[in-house]
This record gives C-alpha cells, sequence and structure tokens, in this order.
C-alpha cells in the first residue's frame, strides 16, 4: 500500500468519532488530540487511537467534563492512576448531585408561579413577573 494511503484523514477521524473536522482541529488546539507530522507534500494521516481518543473526549463531556477536566483525565490514562481518576469522577459526582437539587428547587418554585398564574386570570398583575420584580 502507498504511504499517502496509510492511515486516516482528518475528515475519516471525524467521521469515525461522531464529530466534525472543526471539532478535532479544536481538541488539537486545546492539547486533547496530538497533531500528527504532514510529510512534504502529502497530508496528515491518523491512527485509530486518534479516533478513540476524539471519543473518549466526546463521552467525558457527556458525562459534565469541562476540556480542562478531560485533559487531566488524559494525563491518568498510564493505568496507574485509577485511585486519582475515581476522585475527579467524585467530585464531577458531588457537582451533578447539587446542580439536581438546585435543579429540584428551580422546578418547586416555577411550579406554585405556574400555578400561581392559572389561579390569577383577570388579576391586573401577573405572580410570576410580579415575584420576580421583586428579587
Amino acid at each position: 500500500m502507498d504511504s499517502d494511503q496509510q492511515g486516516l484523514t482528518i475528515g475519516a477521524v471525524a467521521k469515525a468519532a461522531g464529530v466534525n473536522v472543526e471539532t478535532v482541529r479544536f481538541y488539537q488546539r486545546r492539547a486533547l488530540l496530538p497533531e500528527p507530522d504532514k510529510p512534504y507534500g502529502r497530508i496528515r494521516r491518523y491512527e485509530a487511537k486518534d479516533v478513540a481518543r476524539v471519543r473518549f473526549v466526546k463521552a467525558a463531556q457527556r458525562l459534565g467534563f469541562s476540556l480542562d477536566e478531560v485533559a487531566g483525565l488524559l494525563k491518568l490514562d498510564d493505568g496507574t492512576h485509577c485511585d486519582e481518576a475515581r476522585q475527579l469522577a467524585e467530585a464531577k459526582l458531588g457537582d451533578v448531585r447539587k446542580k439536581l437539587k438546585d435543579l429540584r428547587r428551580i422546578e418547586s418554585a416555577l411550579a406554585v408561579l405556574v400555578r400561581d398564574c392559572c389561579s390569577m386570570r383577570g388579576k391586573l398583575s401577573c405572580p410570576l413577573i410580579t415575584t420576580l420584580q421583586r428579587q
């Protein structure tokens, strides 16, 4: 096989990982994905491990990890840092639980305001707007 045909193009990496090409480039700028050498007069070629890395970054983002946190996780990917990775995941879990608590509080407050809006038909002042103006 000709060396020009070995490896994956950036477009093939993006397609295989389910992202667009600009996402791959962005990850490279953020040092989350190494940029392969560009042989003179040829295009860069990527490996299957690069697809796996992009998928890892996207999976971590779906779990709520920021790109900075993902970079930290990637530094732990040598098989000897499971405790540190667990600690990062526990911290993220704590953040998620706090956000859920806040969302439940917001849900409850909005439910009361919506209920009050429905029960106050014909009044000049909307309870929702009045409540928000008092804040």
